[in-house]
């Protein structure tokens, strides 16, 4: 295992730090991706190759792009024309990244966004995303949630990210609860199933690995808002696989505080998760972040002072044979650290850490 860094459209300067933090890969998290963007609007095969030489040339391996799939979900409900359009740009987008020798793509089932009801004081006053069920309205979701690669502290000078808006191509389509017809459980799974029918065979054929983030955070029994998270449980993580149990290029970017938002004992979880998903190959690369709380109530926070026990969770995937990339993510928010530069710094440094130790 090893540590490496998630970032949005990084500068010469940014991936300079982070081979000086000792990360050895990256994950590109850009959407929409403009550097390997065409002039028809697709990736461009070379230009990924391009961007590939340009992120090794910092002694670091390219591991992992993010594939904007935009409103598809949601779309292939109550849009089935854009929906369509959208499964045809991304199976020309897979192979691009296949013919430009990227062969990991990540993606979030987030049809409507990533659900917190507030921002709450942490250690030293930093300002931490929250999510409390009990306290859940339309107007807070809008307000707190997560939207494509916004967040919260987003748009200002020296920002890693933009800011929240769902107006901009930076939210990939995705929009609050209240503005959609919503999405039954059956539906959910209706619109999942659909994703996969479309693009997965592209992927297999081109020997490309579907990373999927599961749904965060995982919602009541009765949905949020008239909407449903069917990936938001071990259950429906193993119910993902079913669709294709032998299939390579299907499997998890592991994110251990989403999977950690699922239960009310977040450890016992995130551990049982890892020893089932991780022989089966099925993680493919891991956000190795931490939350305090569990189940429909939870703040993000620094790695070392949440309610998972990170050092347990790194035995776990040593033991079940994960030798990939580890990604600090969600770290808190300051205006002394709005680039958040220092707080992934420490995030990585206390990884490093641990694997040294393990």
């Amino acid at each position: 295992m090893y540590i490496g860094e998630q970032l949005i459209s990084p500068t010469e300067a940014r991936l300079r730090l982070s081979a000086q933090f000792g990360a050895q890969a990256i994950v590109i998290d850009s959407r929409p991706n403009k550097a390997v963007l065409g002039d028809d609007g697709f990736w461009d095969g070379r230009k990924v190759a391009t961007h590939k030489r340009w992120i090794e040339g910092f002694g670091m391996k390219l591991e992992v792009m993010a594939l904007d799939i935009g409103s598809i979900l949601l779309d292939s409900l109550y849009a089935p024309e854009r929906a369509a359009s959208r499964a045809a740009e991304l199976r020309r987008n897979i192979e691009a990244a296949a013919a430009g020798g990227v062969d990991c793509l990540k993606f979030a089932l987030a049809m409507v966004g990533i659900t917190r009801t507030a921002v709450v004081e942490g250690r030293g006053g930093v300002q931490c995303s929250a999510f409390r069920a009990a306290d859940y309205t339309p107007e807070g979701d809008k307000a707190f949630s997560y939207w494509g690669v916004g967040h919260m502290g987003g748009g200002k000078p020296g920002s890693d990210a933009p800011a929240i808006d769902l107006a901009s191509p930076e939210a990939g389509g995705q929009v609050p609860a209240g503005q959609t017809r919503g999405v039954s459980r059956e539906q959910g799974w209706q619109a999942i199933t659909h994703l996969l029918e479309q693009i997965l065979p592209t992927a297999e054929r081109e020997g490309v690995r579907l990373a999927i983030h599961p749904q965060d955070p995982a919602y009541p029994p009765e949905g949020l808002n008239g909407v449903h998270h069917v990936v938001g449980s071990l259950a429906g993580m193993r119910r993902l696989l079913a669709f294709a149990p032998e299939s390579r290029s299907l499997g998890f970017n592991f994110c251990q505080g989403t999977v950690a938002e699922m239960a009310t004992d977040p450890n016992a979880a995130v551990l049982e998760a890892i020893r089932e998903f991780g022989p089966q190959g099925k993680i493919f690369m891991v956000h190795f972040r931490n939350i305090l709380g569990g189940y429909l109530d939870f703040r993000e926070c620094f790695p070392d002072e949440g309610t998972l026990d990170m050092a347990a969770c790194l035995r776990a995937y040593r033991d079940a044979g994960y030798r990939g990339i580890l990604c600090p993510d969600h770290v808190p928010l300051s205006d002394l650290d709005v680039g958040r530069e220092r707080f992934f710094g420490f995030a990585l440094g206390y990884t490093r850490g641990l694997l040294a130790a393990l």
